[in-house]
Protein backbone atom coordinates (compact mmCIF):
# COMPACT_ATOMS: atom_id res chain seq x y z
CA UNK A 1 0.00 0.00 0.00
CA UNK A 2 1.39 3.31 -1.13
CA UNK A 3 2.13 6.14 1.81
CA UNK A 4 -0.59 8.29 0.30
CA UNK A 5 -3.30 5.33 0.77
CA UNK A 6 -2.52 4.87 4.35
CA UNK A 7 -2.91 8.43 5.65
CA UNK A 8 -6.56 8.83 4.08
CA UNK A 9 -7.66 5.93 6.57
CA UNK A 10 -8.06 8.46 9.31
CA UNK A 11 -7.97 12.09 7.04
CA UNK A 12 -7.34 14.12 4.33
CA UNK A 13 -3.27 13.64 2.86
CA UNK A 14 -1.27 16.63 3.93
CA UNK A 15 1.10 16.54 0.69
CA UNK A 16 -0.41 15.72 -2.14
CA UNK A 17 -0.71 18.00 -5.39
CA UNK A 18 -4.13 19.32 -4.33
CA UNK A 19 -2.67 20.31 -1.03
CA UNK A 20 -0.23 22.41 -2.69
CA UNK A 21 -2.00 24.11 -5.18
CA UNK A 22 -4.55 25.15 -1.81
CA UNK A 23 -1.44 26.99 -0.16
CA UNK A 24 -0.48 28.42 -3.26
CA UNK A 25 -3.76 29.72 -4.21
CA UNK A 26 -4.48 30.87 -0.45
CA UNK A 27 -1.42 31.75 1.45
CA UNK A 28 -0.05 35.69 1.78
CA UNK A 29 3.05 36.10 2.74
CA UNK A 30 2.63 36.36 6.64
CA UNK A 31 1.01 32.59 6.28
CA UNK A 32 4.12 31.23 4.78
CA UNK A 33 6.13 32.36 7.64
CA UNK A 34 4.63 31.00 9.71
CA UNK A 35 3.63 28.20 7.64
CA UNK A 36 7.41 27.55 7.42
CA UNK A 37 7.97 28.30 11.23
CA UNK A 38 6.09 25.27 12.07
CA UNK A 39 7.21 23.22 9.48
CA UNK A 40 10.75 23.73 10.62
CA UNK A 41 10.43 22.82 14.71
CA UNK A 42 7.68 20.40 14.48
CA UNK A 43 8.27 16.64 13.95
CA UNK A 44 6.34 15.85 10.08
CA UNK A 45 3.61 13.61 10.48
CA UNK A 46 0.62 12.92 8.14
CA UNK A 47 -2.20 14.63 9.27
CA UNK A 48 -0.54 17.54 11.18
CA UNK A 49 2.75 19.42 9.88
CA UNK A 50 2.70 20.29 7.15
CA UNK A 51 -0.39 22.04 7.98
CA UNK A 52 -3.76 22.73 6.37
CA UNK A 53 -3.85 26.49 7.56
CA UNK A 54 -2.96 28.67 10.39
CA UNK A 55 -5.18 29.88 12.62
CA UNK A 56 -5.40 33.21 14.83
CA UNK A 57 -8.85 33.01 16.38
CA UNK A 58 -11.56 29.63 16.93
CA UNK A 59 -15.01 30.93 18.25
CA UNK A 60 -18.49 29.12 18.13
CA UNK A 61 -19.05 27.35 14.86
CA UNK A 62 -15.67 29.00 13.25
CA UNK A 63 -12.44 28.51 13.15
CA UNK A 64 -10.63 31.85 11.43
CA UNK A 65 -6.88 32.39 9.54
CA UNK A 66 -4.34 35.26 9.64
CA UNK A 67 -6.22 36.63 6.67
CA UNK A 68 -9.49 36.92 8.75
CA UNK A 69 -11.48 34.72 6.80
CA UNK A 70 -14.05 32.52 8.71
CA UNK A 71 -15.03 29.05 8.14
CA UNK A 72 -17.60 26.75 9.47
CA UNK A 73 -15.62 24.01 10.87
CA UNK A 74 -17.19 20.96 10.87
CA UNK A 75 -14.96 18.74 12.53
CA UNK A 76 -13.26 20.37 15.20
CA UNK A 77 -11.34 17.46 16.23
CA UNK A 78 -14.37 16.65 18.43
CA UNK A 79 -13.99 19.43 20.96
CA UNK A 80 -15.81 22.40 19.91
CA UNK A 81 -19.41 20.78 21.14
CA UNK A 82 -20.60 23.95 22.88
CA UNK A 83 -18.54 25.90 20.79
CA UNK A 84 -15.25 27.17 20.71
CA UNK A 85 -13.97 29.78 23.54
CA UNK A 86 -17.27 29.07 24.58
CA UNK A 87 -17.19 32.71 27.01
CA UNK A 88 -18.82 30.37 29.92
CA UNK A 89 -16.50 28.05 29.76
CA UNK A 90 -13.86 30.25 29.82
CA UNK A 91 -15.33 32.17 32.48
CA UNK A 92 -15.71 29.26 34.67
CA UNK A 93 -12.05 28.48 34.27
CA UNK A 94 -10.58 32.13 34.69
CA UNK A 95 -12.43 31.79 37.93
CA UNK A 96 -10.89 28.77 39.34
CA UNK A 97 -7.25 30.22 38.26
CA UNK A 98 -8.23 33.11 39.92
CA UNK A 99 -9.39 31.13 43.16
CA UNK A 100 -5.79 29.71 42.86
CA UNK A 101 -7.46 25.77 42.14
CA UNK A 102 -5.37 25.09 39.27
CA UNK A 103 -4.00 21.77 40.35
CA UNK A 104 -4.35 18.71 42.97
CA UNK A 105 -1.82 16.47 43.73
CA UNK A 106 -2.66 13.12 43.02
CA UNK A 107 -2.84 12.23 47.04
CA UNK A 108 -5.49 14.52 47.43
CA UNK A 109 -8.77 15.57 45.71
CA UNK A 110 -11.10 18.71 45.36
CA UNK A 111 -14.76 19.93 45.33
CA UNK A 112 -14.81 20.46 41.50
CA UNK A 113 -13.72 17.12 40.41
CA UNK A 114 -15.66 15.56 43.25
CA UNK A 115 -18.98 17.28 41.65
CA UNK A 116 -17.70 16.63 37.78
CA UNK A 117 -17.78 12.78 38.97
CA UNK A 118 -21.13 12.79 40.87
CA UNK A 119 -22.35 14.91 38.03
CA UNK A 120 -21.53 11.93 35.56
CA UNK A 121 -22.83 9.21 37.50
CA UNK A 122 -26.47 10.93 37.73
CA UNK A 123 -26.43 11.94 33.80
CA UNK A 124 -24.77 8.78 32.24
CA UNK A 125 -27.34 5.61 31.44
CA UNK A 126 -27.67 2.55 34.00
CA UNK A 127 -25.99 1.32 36.73
CA UNK A 128 -22.82 3.45 35.36
CA UNK A 129 -21.49 5.62 38.64
CA UNK A 130 -17.90 4.58 39.38
CA UNK A 131 -15.55 7.70 37.27
CA UNK A 132 -11.09 7.91 36.47
CA UNK A 133 -9.61 10.68 34.55
CA UNK A 134 -6.71 11.19 32.16
CA UNK A 135 -5.37 13.73 30.08
CA UNK A 136 -6.55 12.38 26.60
CA UNK A 137 -8.54 9.74 24.66
CA UNK A 138 -6.09 7.42 24.01
CA UNK A 139 -4.90 7.26 28.15
CA UNK A 140 -8.55 6.64 28.96
CA UNK A 141 -9.19 4.05 26.17
CA UNK A 142 -5.98 2.17 27.61
CA UNK A 143 -7.62 2.73 31.07
CA UNK A 144 -10.53 0.94 30.53
CA UNK A 145 -8.89 -1.77 28.67
CA UNK A 146 -6.69 -2.24 32.13
CA UNK A 147 -9.64 -1.99 34.26
CA UNK A 148 -11.68 -5.21 32.06
CA UNK A 149 -8.47 -7.31 31.78
CA UNK A 150 -8.36 -7.24 35.66
CA UNK A 151 -12.05 -7.29 36.15
CA UNK A 152 -12.37 -10.48 33.99
CA UNK A 153 -8.53 -11.91 34.52
CA UNK A 154 -8.36 -12.59 31.12
CA UNK A 155 -6.50 -10.36 28.26
CA UNK A 156 -7.73 -11.11 24.92
CA UNK A 157 -9.95 -8.56 23.32
CA UNK A 158 -12.30 -8.12 20.34
CA UNK A 159 -12.35 -4.61 18.38
CA UNK A 160 -13.16 -3.51 14.61
CA UNK A 161 -11.24 -2.96 11.58
CA UNK A 162 -11.05 0.71 10.60
CA UNK A 163 -11.61 2.07 13.82
CA UNK A 164 -9.55 4.42 15.88
CA UNK A 165 -9.16 4.65 19.39
CA UNK A 166 -5.71 6.04 19.78
CA UNK A 167 -2.54 6.69 18.57
CA UNK A 168 -0.82 4.92 22.43
CA UNK A 169 0.49 1.58 22.20
CA UNK A 170 -2.85 -0.50 23.30
CA UNK A 171 -5.47 2.06 21.84
CA UNK A 172 -3.30 1.50 18.43
CA UNK A 173 -3.40 -2.69 18.74
CA UNK A 174 -7.40 -2.69 19.37
CA UNK A 175 -7.06 0.20 16.23
CA UNK A 176 -8.41 -1.20 13.15
CA UNK A 177 -6.39 0.73 10.81
CA UNK A 178 -2.70 0.08 9.59
CA UNK A 179 -1.57 3.75 9.30
CA UNK A 180 -1.42 3.83 12.84
CA UNK A 181 0.64 0.55 13.68
CA UNK A 182 2.34 -0.16 10.73
CA UNK A 183 6.36 -0.23 11.07
CA UNK A 184 6.14 -0.95 15.14
CA UNK A 185 6.59 -4.81 14.94
CA UNK A 186 4.37 -6.79 17.16
CA UNK A 187 2.01 -5.04 19.10
CA UNK A 188 -0.32 -5.92 22.26
CA UNK A 189 -0.98 -9.40 22.22
CA UNK A 190 -4.53 -11.09 22.17
CA UNK A 191 -6.06 -8.46 20.06
CA UNK A 192 -8.52 -9.47 17.39
CA UNK A 193 -10.72 -7.50 14.81
CA UNK A 194 -13.79 -8.21 13.22
CA UNK A 195 -16.04 -6.32 10.78
CA UNK A 196 -18.08 -3.99 11.63
CA UNK A 197 -21.87 -4.04 10.72
CA UNK A 198 -21.47 -1.48 7.03
CA UNK A 199 -24.92 -1.68 5.79
CA UNK A 200 -23.63 0.10 2.72
CA UNK A 201 -20.48 -1.16 2.09
CA UNK A 202 -20.18 -4.66 3.72
CA UNK A 203 -18.39 -7.04 1.78
CA UNK A 204 -20.74 -9.69 1.76
CA UNK A 205 -23.20 -7.42 -0.72
CA UNK A 206 -26.45 -8.25 1.04
CA UNK A 207 -29.20 -5.84 1.23
CA UNK A 208 -30.68 -6.79 4.37
CA UNK A 209 -29.46 -5.46 7.48
CA UNK A 210 -30.24 -8.11 9.36
CA UNK A 211 -27.91 -10.43 7.04
CA UNK A 212 -24.89 -8.28 7.86
CA UNK A 213 -25.22 -8.15 11.48
CA UNK A 214 -25.46 -11.73 11.53
CA UNK A 215 -22.37 -12.51 10.15
CA UNK A 216 -20.75 -9.69 11.78
CA UNK A 217 -21.87 -11.55 15.39
CA UNK A 218 -21.05 -15.08 13.57
CA UNK A 219 -17.68 -13.41 13.77
CA UNK A 220 -17.68 -12.48 17.02
CA UNK A 221 -19.26 -15.80 18.74
CA UNK A 222 -15.95 -17.22 16.15
CA UNK A 223 -13.56 -15.58 18.44
CA UNK A 224 -14.58 -16.36 21.54
CA UNK A 225 -15.03 -19.69 20.66
CA UNK A 226 -12.02 -20.42 19.55
CA UNK A 227 -10.06 -17.80 21.54
CA UNK A 228 -11.08 -18.29 24.94
CA UNK A 229 -10.44 -15.53 27.43
CA UNK A 230 -11.59 -12.28 26.21
CA UNK A 231 -11.93 -9.71 28.38
CA UNK A 232 -13.30 -7.00 26.46
CA UNK A 233 -15.45 -5.94 23.14
CA UNK A 234 -14.32 -2.78 22.03
CA UNK A 235 -16.30 -0.41 20.14
CA UNK A 236 -17.77 3.37 19.36
CA UNK A 237 -21.93 2.50 18.94
CA UNK A 238 -21.13 4.47 15.76
CA UNK A 239 -18.61 4.50 13.71
CA UNK A 240 -16.81 7.84 12.52
CA UNK A 241 -18.11 8.14 9.01
CA UNK A 242 -20.79 7.56 10.30
CA UNK A 243 -22.16 3.84 9.90
CA UNK A 244 -24.92 3.46 11.96
CA UNK A 245 -25.22 -0.05 13.68
CA UNK A 246 -29.57 -1.33 14.64
CA UNK A 247 -29.93 -1.01 18.12
CA UNK A 248 -30.78 -5.31 17.74
CA UNK A 249 -26.99 -5.67 16.58
CA UNK A 250 -25.99 -4.08 20.20
CA UNK A 251 -27.78 -6.31 21.64
CA UNK A 252 -26.66 -9.12 20.19
CA UNK A 253 -23.03 -8.16 21.03
CA UNK A 254 -23.97 -7.51 24.66
CA UNK A 255 -25.80 -10.62 24.78
CA UNK A 256 -22.15 -12.73 23.49
CA UNK A 257 -20.41 -10.39 26.00
CA UNK A 258 -22.50 -11.45 28.79
CA UNK A 259 -22.81 -15.25 27.65
CA UNK A 260 -18.90 -15.33 27.40
CA UNK A 261 -18.06 -13.21 30.42
CA UNK A 262 -16.08 -10.37 28.42
CA UNK A 263 -16.95 -6.58 29.61
CA UNK A 264 -18.86 -4.20 26.82
CA UNK A 265 -16.98 -0.82 26.37
CA UNK A 266 -17.88 2.07 24.33
CA UNK A 267 -15.89 4.22 22.70
CA UNK A 268 -17.73 7.84 23.00
CA UNK A 269 -14.55 9.77 22.79
CA UNK A 270 -16.47 11.60 19.46
CA UNK A 271 -20.45 10.60 20.45
CA UNK A 272 -20.84 11.42 23.92
CA UNK A 273 -22.32 14.90 25.33
CA UNK A 274 -25.12 15.49 22.83
CA UNK A 275 -23.64 14.58 19.25
CA UNK A 276 -25.78 12.23 18.14
CA UNK A 277 -29.26 13.72 20.16
CA UNK A 278 -28.77 11.87 22.99
CA UNK A 279 -26.48 13.05 25.85
CA UNK A 280 -24.27 9.55 25.20
CA UNK A 281 -24.55 7.72 22.15
CA UNK A 282 -25.18 4.49 23.83
CA UNK A 283 -28.55 5.60 24.77
CA UNK A 284 -29.67 4.70 21.27
CA UNK A 285 -28.45 0.70 21.92
CA UNK A 286 -27.22 -0.43 24.96
CA UNK A 287 -25.45 0.29 27.87
CA UNK A 288 -21.91 -0.36 28.01
CA UNK A 289 -20.11 -2.06 31.44
CA UNK A 290 -17.39 0.92 30.87
CA UNK A 291 -18.23 4.31 29.21
CA UNK A 292 -14.77 6.30 27.30
CA UNK A 293 -14.87 10.15 27.36
CA UNK A 294 -13.05 12.75 25.94
CA UNK A 295 -12.76 15.96 23.57
CA UNK A 296 -15.41 18.18 24.63
CA UNK A 297 -15.07 16.57 27.84
CA UNK A 298 -12.43 19.64 28.77
CA UNK A 299 -14.92 21.98 27.31
CA UNK A 300 -12.96 22.97 24.13
CA UNK A 301 -10.24 24.21 26.19
CA UNK A 302 -8.06 21.78 28.16
CA UNK A 303 -7.06 18.18 27.16
CA UNK A 304 -9.15 15.67 29.52
CA UNK A 305 -10.41 12.43 29.35
CA UNK A 306 -12.03 9.45 31.24
CA UNK A 307 -13.96 7.02 31.98
CA UNK A 308 -17.28 5.65 33.93
CA UNK A 309 -17.78 2.41 35.12
CA UNK A 310 -20.49 -0.06 37.23
CA UNK A 311 -19.82 0.18 40.93
CA UNK A 312 -19.42 -3.69 40.77
CA UNK A 313 -15.98 -3.15 39.02
CA UNK A 314 -14.51 -0.69 41.85
CA UNK A 315 -12.40 -4.11 42.88
CA UNK A 316 -8.95 -2.52 41.88
CA UNK A 317 -7.78 -1.11 45.48
CA UNK A 318 -4.63 -3.05 45.12
CA UNK A 319 -3.71 -1.49 41.62
CA UNK A 320 -2.96 1.49 40.04
CA UNK A 321 -4.82 1.90 36.80
CA UNK A 322 -5.22 5.40 36.00
CA UNK A 323 -1.66 7.03 37.57
CA UNK A 324 -2.29 10.23 35.87
CA UNK A 325 -0.58 13.77 37.17
CA UNK A 326 -3.52 15.79 36.40
CA UNK A 327 -5.72 12.34 37.38
CA UNK A 328 -7.75 14.98 39.69
CA UNK A 329 -7.32 18.11 37.69
CA UNK A 330 -9.81 20.51 39.06
CA UNK A 331 -9.50 23.33 36.33
CA UNK A 332 -10.17 20.33 33.97
CA UNK A 333 -13.21 19.66 36.31
CA UNK A 334 -14.47 23.32 35.96
CA UNK A 335 -14.27 23.11 32.44
CA UNK A 336 -16.04 19.98 32.22
CA UNK A 337 -19.33 21.04 34.35
CA UNK A 338 -19.50 24.26 32.70
CA UNK A 339 -19.14 22.09 29.22
CA UNK A 340 -22.28 19.87 30.58
CA UNK A 341 -24.03 23.17 32.16
CA UNK A 342 -23.98 24.61 28.82
CA UNK A 343 -25.30 22.08 27.20
CA UNK A 344 -28.26 21.36 29.16
CA UNK A 345 -28.81 24.48 30.11
CA UNK A 346 -28.84 25.75 26.17
CA UNK A 347 -30.53 22.25 25.40
CA UNK A 348 -28.15 21.37 22.60
CA UNK A 349 -28.92 17.70 22.80
CA UNK A 350 -32.43 18.47 21.54
CA UNK A 351 -31.05 21.05 18.79
CA UNK A 352 -28.17 18.43 17.77
CA UNK A 353 -31.26 15.81 17.15
CA UNK A 354 -33.41 18.86 15.54
CA UNK A 355 -30.33 20.47 13.32
CA UNK A 356 -29.40 17.15 12.63
CA UNK A 357 -32.99 15.67 11.55
CA UNK A 358 -33.13 18.52 9.21
CA UNK A 359 -29.64 17.80 7.86
CA UNK A 360 -30.31 14.59 6.93
CA UNK A 361 -33.28 15.49 5.08
CA UNK A 362 -31.37 17.84 3.17
CA UNK A 363 -28.61 15.54 2.32
CA UNK A 364 -31.31 12.51 1.49
CA UNK A 365 -32.68 15.25 -1.61
CA UNK A 366 -28.87 16.32 -2.19
CA UNK A 367 -28.37 12.40 -2.95
CA UNK A 368 -30.92 12.24 -5.54
CA UNK A 369 -29.60 15.47 -6.86
CA UNK A 370 -26.28 14.35 -7.78
CA UNK A 371 -24.32 11.25 -8.83
CA UNK A 372 -21.39 11.65 -6.91
CA UNK A 373 -23.19 10.79 -3.85
CA UNK A 374 -23.75 7.71 -3.17
CA UNK A 375 -24.60 7.34 0.22
CA UNK A 376 -25.54 9.65 2.92
CA UNK A 377 -26.08 8.81 6.84
CA UNK A 378 -26.43 10.20 9.75
CA UNK A 379 -27.59 10.33 13.44
CA UNK A 380 -27.53 14.17 15.19
CA UNK A 381 -24.94 16.27 14.20
CA UNK A 382 -22.82 13.02 13.28
CA UNK A 383 -23.14 12.86 9.59
CA UNK A 384 -21.56 11.75 6.48
CA UNK A 385 -21.44 11.80 2.72
CA UNK A 386 -19.80 8.91 0.61
CA UNK A 387 -18.75 9.91 -2.66
CA UNK A 388 -18.38 7.37 -5.17
CA UNK A 389 -17.68 7.53 -9.13
CA UNK A 390 -20.48 5.00 -10.08
CA UNK A 391 -23.27 4.21 -7.23
CA UNK A 392 -23.76 0.64 -8.68
CA UNK A 393 -20.59 -0.78 -8.13
CA UNK A 394 -18.99 2.11 -5.13
CA UNK A 395 -15.92 2.90 -6.16
CA UNK A 396 -14.77 5.44 -4.06
CA UNK A 397 -14.39 8.95 -5.70
CA UNK A 398 -11.30 9.65 -3.45
CA UNK A 399 -9.82 12.43 -5.92
CA UNK A 400 -13.36 14.39 -6.40
CA UNK A 401 -14.00 14.18 -2.24
CA UNK A 402 -10.15 15.95 -2.26
CA UNK A 403 -11.17 18.69 -5.00
CA UNK A 404 -14.64 19.27 -2.97
CA UNK A 405 -12.99 19.57 0.27
CA UNK A 406 -10.31 22.47 -1.10
CA UNK A 407 -13.66 24.23 -3.03
CA UNK A 408 -15.35 23.93 0.20
CA UNK A 409 -12.70 25.88 2.23
CA UNK A 410 -12.48 28.45 -0.47
CA UNK A 411 -16.24 28.88 0.32
CA UNK A 412 -15.83 28.97 3.77
CA UNK A 413 -16.68 25.28 4.88
CA UNK A 414 -14.30 23.08 6.54
CA UNK A 415 -14.14 19.45 7.18
CA UNK A 416 -12.69 15.94 7.25
CA UNK A 417 -12.45 13.40 5.10
CA UNK A 418 -12.26 9.73 6.19
CA UNK A 419 -11.46 6.92 4.20
CA UNK A 420 -10.56 8.69 1.33
CA UNK A 421 -14.23 9.63 0.12
CA UNK A 422 -16.55 10.23 3.02
CA UNK A 423 -17.11 13.61 3.57
CA UNK A 424 -17.74 13.48 7.54
CA UNK A 425 -19.74 16.33 9.12
CA UNK A 426 -19.71 16.95 12.88
CA UNK A 427 -20.36 21.13 13.46
CA UNK A 428 -20.45 22.47 17.02
CA UNK A 429 -23.71 21.56 18.67
CA UNK A 430 -24.89 25.39 18.84
CA UNK A 431 -25.08 25.45 15.12
CA UNK A 432 -28.55 26.59 14.04
CA UNK A 433 -31.02 25.29 10.59
CA UNK A 434 -29.64 28.38 8.80
CA UNK A 435 -26.04 27.96 9.39
CA UNK A 436 -26.31 24.21 8.64
CA UNK A 437 -28.04 24.78 5.31
CA UNK A 438 -25.73 27.27 4.12
CA UNK A 439 -22.58 24.89 4.77
CA UNK A 440 -24.71 22.21 2.85
CA UNK A 441 -25.26 24.62 0.11
CA UNK A 442 -21.88 25.32 -0.64
CA UNK A 443 -21.08 21.43 -0.19
CA UNK A 444 -23.54 21.08 -2.54
CA UNK A 445 -22.14 23.51 -4.97
CA UNK A 446 -18.69 21.85 -4.95
CA UNK A 447 -19.91 18.31 -5.79
CA UNK A 448 -21.97 20.20 -8.56
CA UNK A 449 -18.75 21.74 -10.04
CA UNK A 450 -17.12 18.72 -9.92
CA UNK A 451 -19.52 16.57 -11.57
CA UNK A 452 -19.49 19.49 -14.18
CA UNK A 453 -16.12 18.77 -14.86
CA UNK A 454 -15.07 22.32 -12.60
CA UNK A 455 -11.85 20.67 -10.87
CA UNK A 456 -9.54 21.74 -8.57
Amino acid sequence: MKSNEISREQGDVNVSPLRKKYWERNFDKLTWKWFKEDEKYFLHQSLSTPVLQILKRTYGIYVEDLQGRRYIDMHGNGVHNTGFSNPEVIEAVKSALDEQLAFTPRRYTNIPIIKLAKKLAEITPGELSRSLFCPGGSEAIEMALALAKQVTGNYRTISYWDSFHGAGYAAASIGGEEHFKGGYGPMVPGAFHVDFPDYYRNPWKFDDPEEVNAECIRQIENVLKHEPGVAAIIGEPISSTPVIPTKSYWEGVKGLAEKYGALLIFDEIIEGLGRTGRMFASEHFVTPDILVLGKSLGGGLLPFAGIVTKDKYNILQHRSIGHFTHEKNPLCAVAALAEISYIEKNELVENANRVGEFSLNRLKEMKERHKLIGNVMGLGLHLGIDLVKDKRYKERAVKEAEMIMYICMEKGVAFKIIEGNVITLRPSLIINEEEMDFALSIIEEAIDMVEHGKLY
